[in-house]
């Protein structure tokens, strides 16, 4: 399966993004494209993204300040 046209190489589809949440808080996260992350504001923690998967487990998730 190809992805998106619509979508750039390093991005996060938006619609995935919409139903992806903070696995601890269940808030929204928000998609830094620097790191390659999503970031969880209310826990303060950045998961990562590897090969274009999401690593949504919080002992994978970096602390953030």
């Amino acid at each position: 399966m190809n992805s998106s046209p619509d979508r750039l190489e390093g991005t996060v589809d938006p619609k995935l993004l919409e139903i992806l949440v903070c696995p601890i808080t269940k808030g929204p996260l928000e998609f830094d494209a620097n790191t390659q992350e999503l970031i969880s504001r209310s826990a303060k923690l950045a998961y990562p993204i590897r090969d274009g998967i999401p690593i949504m487990l919080p002992e994978e998730a970096r602390k953030i300040e």
